[in-house]
């Protein structure tokens, strides 16, 4: 069996397996990039030719654009909102400030360095038309839960109200579980987990009270899957997935307030740099390449899509990883032994001092 790989317009995933005698065409439609859609197709059926194929591609691409002009650009929609962003220093966080700003939204721009919240700030108000009032310089600890009250008292005495709370805030992890001390387990939970559930404790019942509002968090694909090097990470982010997920049964008598949550693969932010390690304070020995990752841009444009449409779920990565995801939503069993082969190679690329990550693209380092 041979497999191919074609990218079509849209993302349209189509894979061929050609078998001796006679052409099987299976086909996945899996909008990889556009988040805002969650419906996807799995279709067997036989084909004489390919060019069959490919007629029965062009028509549904065609489709697909169709569906896609209905959806609600990002511009349009959180156009005037407060918006809340947590993490707003680096990374995603960054770069949601930014393109919110574009968009028009009103922002509070919470994380722990001031300095580099008001630099962000200041380059929101340059490429934007947003005024200086229109931006709100929140400093935030998740870990200090009990400042969460006073600071949403804050945000709301300031705008008026929050229409948005986006939780982006929360560190990665890139280390062996059998050396790593349970310390960094408890601070992950800590951080990422009861951090993002106590501010998101103070924000709901403004929401409700209003009856409308979004909350959003960046959870990761680890929270849907495991990975290697990131045992503590990955039980933050499958903890935060099964508290909303339920939390979101609980609003059943709310139903404009959404409650959505975004599994990025690997991005182009700064997550990776201040990781945590086999103990509390010992930094990353080494960072690794970024060019394989998907462009941080290209990550946020898409979660605005998916907010601003409604989305409870989104999945955005590049190819092979969304395909990947999919297999561990439809084939376990095929995905466990990926995962094994793919798991082995990060292992021995982290033993040896390399990048884990290069394990997608390089062979294992075996002396």
């Amino acid at each position: 069996i041979k497999y191919g790989l074609t990218r079509f317009a849209n993302d349209c995933i189509l894979f061929y397996l050609h078998f001796t005698q006679r052409h099987y065409f299976f086909r996945i439609l899996a909008v990889s990039t556009f988040a805002a859609v969650t419906k996807y197709l799995f279709i067997c059926r036989p084909a004489d030719n390919l060019a069959s194929h490919y007629r029965t591609i062009a028509d549904e691409c065609h489709n697909i654009n169709d569906a896609f002009s209905d959806l609600c650009s990002p511009e349009t929609k959180l156009k005037g909102l407060v918006v809340w962003v947590t993490g707003a220093s680096s990374g995603i966080g960054e770069e949601l400030a930014y393109q919110l700003a574009k968009c028009g939204s009103r922002l509070i721009l919470s994380a722990r360095r001031e300095e580099e919240l008001q630099r962000v700030k200041q380059h929101c108000l340059d490429n934007s038309n947003l005024k200086d009032e229109d931006v709100l310089v929140l400093p935030l600890d998740l870990l200090e839960r009990t400042s969460h009250e006073e600071k949403t008292n804050t945000a709301i005495q300031y705008f008026g109200h929050i229409d948005v709370l986006i939780n982006n805030g929360g560190r990665s992890q890139r280390s062996l579980f059998l050396e790593t001390s349970v310390e960094v387990c408890e601070a992950l939970m800590e951080l990422n987990f009861l951090g993002t559930v106590s501010l998101t404790k103070q924000v709901l019942p403004h929401m409700t009270q209003r009856g409308r509002g979004s909350i959003v968090t960046v959870s990761s694909v680890v929270g849907l899957v495991g990975a290697p090097l990131s045992t503590g990470y990955a039980a933050s982010k499958h903890a935060l997935q099964g508290f909303f997920n339920s939390l979101r049964t609980e609003l059943t008598d709310f139903p404009k307030i959404l409650i959505s949550t975004v599994c990025p693969g690997p991005v182009q932010s700064q997550i990776v740099n201040n990781a945590f390690t086999e103990e509390l304070n010992r930094p990353l020995a080494t960072v690794g390449s970024q060019e394989h990752k998907m462009p941080t841009s290209r990550c946020v444009h898409l979660m605005l899509v998916g907010v601003a449409n409604g989305v409870k779920e989104m999945w955005i990565a590049q190819q092979p990883f969304l395909l990947f995801y999919y297999a561990w939503q439809y084939a376990p069993t095929f995905a466990w032994v990926i995962t094994d082969w793919i798991g082995r190679k990060r292992v021995q690329n982290f033993k040896f001092g390399v990048d884990a990550d290069s394990a997608y693209f390089t062979k294992p380092k075996t002396s």
